[in-house]
């Protein structure tokens, strides 16, 4: 794995491609990994033509860990977000897109594709709008403006987020994970529990940091509302939203494309706060479509998961 030094920490980061062709950089969500893009997004960007820059953001994966910043009390931090007080964090997703830049310039690369999913679209939204010069376009993925007033997660969904395990305790914290895609995955487009068990395993076995997701957490409540940064945005935008997504309702996809000036949107019915496997041609589609400029895809079929052939998450 390879590391850059950025901003005075250490961002690992994997590269695909060949470096000639037009670079993208895949930005993660909250607690996630670069493992977490799926491979088959990655290869097929690849055969594309696009040269896939992925990394680990800060306290995360093999990237620096803020371990000097105490865990933050989640509770509080939610308390507080409800009342609009302001959050105290060891960080913010300013910081982050920062890293990002900073990555860039360790790699040499003047302009880029800009994708995130979920936090590492509020990331990419900071990005375009900050770095504007340097992005090529930008494409936000099940995210928000973090705008007051648009729906939250479900209670369900934020049961699952908020539901705590034993970090000593393997099993226990695996469990927790698993229940959490269950709650917020794609009901339509089913991911099999063996494949997220797998996921799970390899990234616990990689750099799981349960206190850096929780920092991360705070960082985006502290980040506040994107809506002005959107509007400065110019670079072609596509905003991607589940019609489904119990965590970062559609409304927030809505929202973030009406706020940035000529986005265009693609709601994808049955689709949750996940990038299942049956969905991966499709989003393939969307993008490739997106970064060469053109507005009409014609998309791949969906075919959704009926009831009886699976199990719904």
């Amino acid at each position: 794995m390879a590391t850059a030094q950025v901003n005075g920490i250490t961002i690992a980061y994997e590269t695909s491609g060949s470096p000639l062709d037009p670079p993208v950089l895949l930005i993660m969500g909250l607690g996630m990994q670069l493992i977490a893009w799926p491979q088959d997004l990655v290869d097929g960007l690849v055969e594309q033509g696009y040269y896939v820059i992925r990394f680990d953001n800060r306290d995360i994966g093999l990237s620096t860990k803020f371990h000097h910043h105490k865990k933050p009390n989640l509770v509080w931090a939610y308390l507080k977000s409800l009342f609009g007080l302001k959050q105290i964090s060891g960080y913010t997703l300013h910081d982050m897109a920062d890293d990002a830049a900073g990555l860039l310039d360790a790699l040499g690369i003047a302009q880029t594709h800009v994708v995130g999913v979920s936090m590492g679209g509020m990331i990419a939204q900071i990005f375009a709008s900050r770095f504007g010069a340097r992005t090529l376009s930008l494409t936000s993925i099940m995210s928000s403006s973090g705008r007051r007033g648009l729906p939250g997660p479900t209670a369900a969904a934020r049961n699952a987020m908020m539901r705590s395990a034993d970090p000593s305790d393997r099993k226990a914290v695996v469990e927790r994970v698993v229940n959490v895609y269950r709650v917020i995955g794609s009901p339509s487009f089913p991911t099999p529990e063996r494949v997220m068990r797998a996921n799970i395993e390899r990234a616990m076995d990689r750099g799981a940091n349960p206190d850096g997701v929780a920092r991360q957490l705070v960082a985006i409540v502290a980040s506040g509302d994107r809506t002005p940064l959107l509007r400065k945005i110019r670079c072609p935008s596509l905003v991607i939203h589940g019609a489904a997504d119990p965590l970062v309702p559609v409304a927030c996809g809505v929202d973030t494309a009406q706020a940035i000036p000529g986005a265009r949107l693609e709601v994808i019915e049955g689709m949750g706060h996940d990038l299942p496997a049956q969905l991966i041609e499709r989003l393939l589609a969307l993008l490739d479509h997106h970064l060469r400029g053109n507005m009409a895809p014609e998309l791949p079929p969906l075919t959704p998961h009926r009831a009886g052939s699976g199990t719904h998450h």
